[in-house]
């Protein structure tokens, strides 16, 4: 393979031989170092590759063996050129273009983070910036390890963290410690505490770790009523209240309630009609520089506008600063309509089952659906109860009772 590059890099001939002595010709070409390949007999004559270079020293063989020579064809490098020397504006284009390419290679082009969540791409940009890793750079000048570091040292709640560089592009890839939540520290709660109700229902269920029930499954509850009480009575050999131990009540109570569910909608709304009208220009960016081309200068009473751009690569990681892509001006009118019945029936269905969904991640089981939708002239109505299975409680605050004091926990 190699020794055909360099033979194609130098170029060769083809070429064929005619006369009465082909043997002394061979010889002779032997003699002074003449290298021959592909020699094949044809009829009387004899065909055979030889560089360029070697060619140029036929002349004397070719007289002394009285040989006659014809060139077949020419091959390599040197031809191609010469057959397109009118050419020289492409060739130093195609030159300056391959130049250009691998001094992008140099730099970082892209800089991707994944795993982040509580911290947006803008953030983790804006902090990379500060320690002077940003888009453009050389690579050579970007140390993984310190960006690592950098990185760990900063965010605590990051609890792994790489850098690595592929082609043009550095990838950041983290992974956040989702304990630690970001909430308002709740309002500490000491004992005694009791669990009141914060719901009407009536009890289906009542599992008691902590405290002294005061209701039982079966009970019919209002808002507000006590449901556990965190003071525990301690009694004595005749069963007579001695004292108090106090205790956070804690408890699992289920109630079956009727939750109100009401939704409207419209039926009358305003279409969106596109009119065909639109405008369109190419995008050309480069870096912070940008290129339009393409008159986007309209009239339209209304319209939206659609930009899609594409960032050109070579390969899977070599990603180019030069992005192209379309922008695209659309007019539109709108037009009073009606939602059709079926349409409707979807849209609040669709709402409804959102509606469902969220009570079901919260733990709610339904157990009857009665809500019904109804059509007057103007807008469309959802009403009606779902009756479910929820649980109830609401930690509150109790007063110690200072006549009888026992002990605390």
């Amino acid at each position: 393979m190699i020794v055909k590059l360099i033979q194609y890099i130098r170029g060769y001939v083809r070429i064929r031989i005619t006369g009465y002595s082909p043997e002394r010709f061979l010889n002779l070409c032997s003699h002074h170092q003449i290298r021959l390949w592909g020699l094949r007999p044809c009829g009387h004559a004899y065909e055979m590759y030889l560089s360029v270079k070697s060619f140029r020293k036929l002349k004397p063989i070719l007289r002394k063996s009285n040989m006659k020579i014809k060139v077949l064809d020419r091959r390599g490098l040197p031809f191609f050129l010469n057959r397109n020397r009118k050419r020289q504006a492409f060739f130093t284009g195609a030159i300056l273009c391959l130049l250009l390419v691998y001094l992008m290679s140099l730099r970082i082009w892209n800089i991707h983070i994944s795993g982040n969540y509580s911290h947006t791409d803008e953030e983790m940009l804006q902090f990379l910036a500060s320690k002077d890793i940003c888009h453009g750079m050389l690579k050579r000048k970007i140390d993984c390890e310190q960006i690592v570091k950098a990185i760990r040292s900063e965010y605590d709640d990051v609890i792994w963290v790489s850098a690595s560089i592929q082609g043009t592009r550095l990838l950041v890839q983290m992974k956040e410690n989702m304990d630690m939540i970001r909430e308002e520290p709740e309002e500490e709660i000491e004992a005694p505490a009791d669990i009141i109700s914060d719901a009407d229902g009536v009890i289906t269920e009542m599992i008691t770790r902590k405290g002294v029930p005061q209701m039982e499954a079966g009970s019919e509850i209002k808002k507000g009523d006590l449901l556990v009480s965190g003071s525990v009575p301690v009694l004595d050999d005749n069963k007579e209240v001695t004292g108090y131990q106090y205790h956070i009540a804690d408890a699992d109570i289920y109630i079956q309630t009727e939750i109100p569910y009401e939704s409207r909608m419209e039926i009358e709304y305003q279409k969106k009609v596109y009119t065909g009208q639109k405008r369109k220009a190419l995008l050309l960016e480069a870096g912070p520089y940008a290129i339009q081309a393409g008159i986007l200068f309209h009239r339209f009473p209304e319209s939206e506008t659609y930009v899609k751009k594409k960032t050109l690569r070579i390969g899977e990681h070599f990603d180019l600063p030069i992005r192209i892509g379309l922008k695209e001006i659309r007019a539109y009118t709108f037009s009073d309509t009606e939602y059709a019945d079926s349409e409707i029936r979807r849209k609040m269905t669709e709402e409804f089952d959102r509606f469902c969904k969220e009570l079901k991640k919260k733990g709610v089981q339904i157990l009857e659906n009665n809500v019904k939708i109804y059509k007057d002239h103007s807008n469309a109505v959802a009403k009606g109860t779902l009756t479910v299975i929820k649980t109830v409680g609401e930690t509150v605050q109790a007063v110690k009772d200072t006549d009888h004091i026992k002990g605390e926990e």
